[in-house]
This record gives structure tokens, C-alpha cells and sequence, in this order.
């Protein structure tokens, strides 16, 4: 069935439709509705799970990791300094190959405090371990929930994951949503089984105890990072599955008019819905511009993303987070990507929409101008829509 709502509540469908079993909370703005949409459910008899308040978002891993251990499908969700909190338990989900699921309300962290969207929360976790995959709307948010607890869950993975998607512009913005039907989802998604190391008073384990250099510690981490590099072909799978009983396609990689494309946008959440506005503008003007939106972000898709920017003269990257001291997360990964190129397209990174300032289809268009006339020869990370004292101060990287 068809319901207007926002991508909150479709984070809380999913987890009803999942029949997740352990919900520890703690709230913070603005993830707060779709915990509460939760409790809702649980106390209407829509579902059944064990609702848990915690006193903190660490201690909201903290339960959620012993729940998961204990062999039952786990969920939570957080935002900004609430994720930065959860910061030493995310490496423990991982290290302990727990497939938690987590939504996550892409906020600003502070200080200054500011409650909009910005990806500098989930970026910083992004060598926890922790799968991540960014929407751009509320449908995406309800499917893949769905779609990332069978990769998570698969034993080929087995590793934790963070679906992310933008602060107000996503999670208190109402748009149709196709709900799934229970037995649907229940075909796509079984109940889970957990493997044979799951805590059990019968057959005692330890887990996360002490190890030795010359014992399993490298073999520990070497097993994460197969993990993740199957968590691509797993995903590839999961989306296939996905497509087949539910008639909706995902990919790590979203592409949108790239075919002939000679200035691919390269960006994701929901500036890449907006850059898709951008790119049909463009395209009435007669430029040949196309979109890749990044969805999964860890694992990186690497090839995918190679093979298809290689075509391209010039890349636009925009990223609305930073990492101090080098440039913009997303560009530092694509540039990666594309560095043993004979030959690479010119790339330009850019950085915008930080705290939630808005970022139009007009603003990518100027980007894109930009991005054609600049050499092209250096790393320079640039800073766009800074107020008018700061793009007069002479500094090169800001436009």
C-alpha cells in the first residue's frame, strides 16, 4: 500500500516489516520519530520486540551488541554527536562480526551546534568497519533497510551497517512511500540465523576477549576487510532479489543520463536528487551532463565507478562533508578510484551544503561551469556558497 510520510517513519516500517526483535533507543533530534514510530507499533501489537531505553547512545550500542550476540535481529538509530558517542562500541560491532542495523539522521556535529544536514557524522565512522549506504528519498530509506539486512546478515558478511540519509530534508519531509506486504518481505528477508558462535548458555564462547600479537588479532582484522569486499557481490545479489519480488532497483551505483555523458556529477544523497534537476537543465541547453549517485559508500564500489567516470572529460565531485587538512571525503574516493587510469577525466572537488545550507540545481550548474574552466592540474578542494566576507578574502579554494 501507498502512504504519504516522511523517511523516518519509512526507517520505522522497515523495522516492524524486518521483524527486528531488540530495539535498544536513545533520542536525539532529528532521528527521535522514528523510535517513537517504533514504540507506536510495539505498543498497538504490530509488532513484537523488546524496546529498551537506555541512558545514553552508547550504552544504546552497548545493549544492541549484546542482543546480536545473543543471536536475534538488532536495530537502533542516531544522529550526529549521538553517533560520535557510539564512536568506541562501533569498532566492537564490527570486531565482533555483528550485523546490527542502524539508521542514521545525517546531522551537523558541533560546536557551533546546528541540527541540519550535513554527512560529517557517518563520515567520520567510516573506518569502523560499519557497511554504509546514503538515500536521497523516503522509499530508498524503507528499501534499503530491508535490502542491507540481507547483505549484513549473509555469512559471507557478517558485518554491521548504517543506512544515512539527510537531516529535515529527508526525515520530516512527506513523500508517497510503497509499504511492502509483510509476506513479501518475509520471503525476502527469513528470520535471522545466527552462526554457531552466537552466545549460548549451553555452549559457552568467549567473545572480544584478549589476544596476543602472535595470535589471531591481524587474522581478525583481515576477516572484516573480507567481509566487506563480499559485502559488493552480496549487495549485487540482494538488490537482484530485491528487483524480483518488489519490481525496485538498486545499485551500489546510481547512474542517470551518463551514457554520452562528457561532465558527470558526482555526489550523494539528496544533493544528488538535486543534481539530477541540474542535469536536466543542462541537458535542455544542450550539454551532455550525467550523474553518478554513490549510494554505498562502504564498501566503496571502486570499479564500478571506474568504469563508468573513465568515459568522462570532467568530473564535478561534491561533498557535503570535509576531511581537515586534505579535501573532500567522496573526491579523495574517487580520485582513488581512478589513479592507475592511463588516462583520468579532470576532476574538481567541491564542498557545499555544510549545516544544512541549501544547495540549488542552479548552484550545481554553477559548479559544473566551473569545473570546465578550471585547469584542472591541482588538489584544491573548493568551498562554494560561503558568505560574501569570505569569498572576498582572496583565498583560491573559495568560490
Amino acid at each position: 500500500m501507498w502512504e504519504l510520510i516522511n523517511a523516518n517513519e519509512a526507517a520505522a516500517h522497515a523495522v516492524r516489516l524486518a521483524r527486528v526483535k531488540v530495539i535498544p533507543i536513545y533520542p536525539i533530534t532529528p532521528q527521535t520519530m522514528i523510535v517513537e514510530v517504533i514504540e507506536e507499533f510495539i505498543a498497538k501489537g504490530l509488532m513484537t520486540a523488546e524496546y529498551i531505553r537506555v541512558e545514553s547512545e552508547h550504552s544504546a550500542m552497548a545493549a544492541a551488541i549484546g542482543a546480536s550476540s545473543a543471536g536475534v535481529r538488532t536495530f537502533t538509530a542516531t544522529a550526529s554527536q549521538g553517533l560520535l558517542y557510539m564512536h568506541e562500541v562501533l569498532h566492537w560491532a564490527a570486531g565482533s562480526r555483528l550485523p546490527i542495523g542502524m539508521a542514521v539522521v545525517n546531522r551537523a556535529v558541533g560546536p557551533p551546534w546546528n541540527i541540519h544536514a550535513d554527512h560529517q557524522d557517518a563520515i567520520s565512522q567510516r573506518d569502523t568497519g560499519w557497511m554504509e549506504f546514503f538515500v536521497s528519498s523516503s522509499q530508498e530509506a524503507l528499501d534499503s533497510i530491508l535490502i542491507m539486512y540481507r547483505v549484513a546478515e549473509n555469512n559471507r558478511v557478517l558485518l554491521p551497517f548504517m543506512v544515512c540519509m539527510d537531516a529535515f530534508i529527508l526525515s520530516h519531509t512527506h513523500m508517497p512511500v510503497n509499504i511492502p506486504d509483510q509476506d513479501d518481505v518475509d520471503y525476502f528477508l527469513p528470520e535471522y540465523r545466527p552462526p554457531h558462535w552466537s552466545l549460548d548458555p549451553d555452549n559457552p564462547v568467549d567473545m572480544g576477549n584478549l589476544t596476543m600479537p602472535e595470535e589471531e588479532y591481524m587474522e581478525m582484522r583481515w576477516s572484516i576487510e573480507r567481509g566487506m569486499k563480499n559485502a559488493r557481490e552480496v549487495f549485487k545479489e540482494a538488490a537482484d532479489k530485491f528487483y524480483e519480488i518488489f519490481g525496485r532497483r538498486y545499485e551500489m551505483v546510481h547512474c542517470y543520463k551518463v551514457d554520452d555523458a562528457e561532465h558527470i556529477i558526482i555526489a550523494s544523497g539528496t544533493l544528488a536528487s538535486e543534481a539530477e534537476v541540474a542535469v536536466d537543465s543542462m541537458r535542455k541547453d544542450g550539454r551532455k551532463v550525467g550523474l553518478l549517485k554513490i549510494g554505498l559508500f562502504r564498501p566503496f564500489p571502486q570499479e564500478e565507478t571506474r568504469t563508468i567516470l573513465s568515459k568522462a572529460r570532467t568530473l564535478t565531485v561534491i561533498d557535503r562533508s570535509y576531511s581537515f587538512g586534505y579535501g573532500g571525503p567522496l573526491a579523495m574516493e574517487i580520485r582513488s578510484a581512478l589513479y592507475n587510469l592511463d588516462e583520468r577525466p579532470k576532476l574538481v572537488s567541491y564542498v557545499a551544503g555544510l549545516g544544512g545550507r541549501d544547495v540549488t540545481y542552479k548552484d550545481i550548474e554553477k559548479m559544473v561551469l566551473h569545473s570546465e574552466k578550471e585547469e584542472g592540474k591541482n588538489m584544491i578542494t573548493y568551498w562554494y556558497g560561503l558568505k560574501e566576507r569570505v569569498r572576498s578574502s582572496g583565498f583560491e579554494e573559495v568560490i
